[in-house]
């Protein structure tokens, strides 16, 4: 039997003087990725998103931009047990630069959008950076 997984994160970004930033995390197993978590009883995916970016960093400030909404889906293996996880992104915005991470992640990074796609592990989180960067560069 597949376990299913729902979880929700968020692309976040903050505008610098030299252009935009883009948060990501270390995870402990070895990748860059974004905010994300397991959606909660009773959350919507935004409220995750929120939650998760507060828990992980300390964000508190985050402004989500209308037209984004991506969805990734991939299986794994925990502890024998086949598991199909779904994530839903979202972009938001914080003024925040100042983080703290939380025992879940090793260390954090702001890259410019050529420095963060190297940086970001997997190919959806690649995509998912470009969709994001491609949908600020048409409202700035």
């Amino acid at each position: 039997m597949v376990l299913e997984e729902t979880s929700a994160g968020a692309v976040i970004f903050r505008k610098t003087e030299n252009g935009n930033s883009y948060l990501l995390l270390h995870y402990p197993s070895g990748h860059w990725d974004f905010v994300k978590g397991k959606m909660e009883s009773g959350e919507t995916p935004r409220e995750t998103a929120i939650r998760e970016a507060k828990e992980e960093t300390g964000i508190s400030d985050l402004l989500f931009m209308d037209g984004f909404e991506e969805t990734i889906e991939y299986n794994f293996q925990h502890e024998g047990t086949p598991i199909h996880k779904k994530v839903l992104f979202y972009l938001a915005e914080s003024k925040t630069e100042d983080i703290t991470i939380s025992h879940e992640h090793q260390d954090f990074v702001w890259l410019k959008f050529n420095e963060a796609i190297q940086k970001t592990t997997y190919q959806n989180a690649k995509t998912i950076l470009t969709k994001a960067n491609e949908l600020i560069s048409r409202l700035n």
